[in-house]
């Protein structure tokens, strides 16, 4: 038994080629981080849920934070309800072999770097499930900076939790008991949320509709499929305003060729789009000229994405 194994981290996130954590977590780029938070919950679920990962969302929390975003690295524990002789176990190993110190929760949070997320699945507990309190939400809020935690469990403190400015908690339910009753089975490990999987290293997505885990080796395709999709929103939503084209023309997944020529002239002058000039729209153009249709349609078949 080895909490935070950064062999098994490197193991269990294979398709990770980039930079990793000395825990072994995958590091995806701050860029990366910073081009995610201009997106929305469907642009990024989309493009993952095409690739085959569509259980990467939940949305049954309460928020510390209302309207209050949340994007960072995921650092994952899994905690299960106490047994008396495996809980002895855990904390002695983790005390004498690992050297910690405290309780399961603070060895989690004393390893939290800048623009981490804390993930946590207390097995839904509310009463003795409080994971954190205005104490531990200071010390996450000090060491990550920006980031925050999504607990699928309870926390305590609330009025002291939401006085603490730009920090968001994902929660289930609010107790003023202390944390108990619980054990740590696994320290950056996969991690359950809800309906939802999150791996370490996952770029998590916190927004007024729930929260979507990002697979790290992923993070750069959907952040471009979802640039994509939300400039073409943009340019969609001018034209409709103008009645330049129906809603059934730009209500499509493949658009003709005069349609992306007029697209990439709005981009090039309009200052709101700037940030979108540096895509490639080569896929685009190729499906626009093909006599054949390649992908007749991008999606979940049965679906509108309107």
């Amino acid at each position: 038994m080895k909490f935070n194994d950064r062999d098994l981290i490197i193991e269990l996130t294979p398709e990770w080629k980039g930079e990793r954590f000395p825990d072994g977590r995958p590091k995806v780029s701050d860029d990366i981080l910073r081009r995610i938070r201009r997106i929305t919950t469907e642009e990024a679920w989309i493009p993952l849920a095409n690739m085959g990962y569509k259980l990467q969302f939940e949305g049954d929390f309460k928020v510390t934070s209302p309207g209050t975003q949340l994007v960072g690295r995921a650092v994952t524990a899994v905690m299960v309800p106490s047994r008396p002789d495996v809980h002895r176990y855990l904390l002695d190993y983790g005390r004498q072999e690992e050297g910690r110190s405290g309780f399961f929760n603070q060895w989690v949070i004393e390893t939290l770097e800048e623009h981490d997320v804390l993930v946590v699945d207390m097995c839904d507990q509310i009463l003795y499930g409080t994971y954190v309190g205005g104490n531990l939400s200071t010390a996450i809020k000090a060491k990550t900076k920006d980031g925050g935690a999504v607990i699928w469990g309870g926390l305590r403190d609330l009025e002291q939790i939401t006085g603490i400015e730009n920090f968001q908690v994902y929660y289930r339910g609010i107790h003023p008991s202390p944390v108990g009753d619980v054990m740590m089975t696994g320290m950056n490990t996969p991690c359950r949320i809800g309906h939802a999987i999150c791996m370490p290293g996952d770029v998590v997505l916190g927004t007024i509709s729930g929260v979507t885990f990002i697979p790290a080796h992923l993070a750069e395709a959907v952040v471009v499929k979802a640039e994509k999709n939300h400039v073409k929103d943009m340019f969609g939503f001018a034209r409709l305003k103008t009645r330049s084209y129906t809603s059934a023309q730009i209500d499509q997944t493949w658009w003709p060729k005069n349609m992306l020529d007029d697209m990439l002239e709005w981009i090039a002058s309009a200052p709101e789009a700037e940030d979108y000039r540096r895509l490639s729209w080569a896929e685009e153009f190729e499906h626009a000229n093909s006599p054949v249709p390649k992908k007749p349609f991008d999606g979940l078949v049965g679906y509108s994405y309107s």
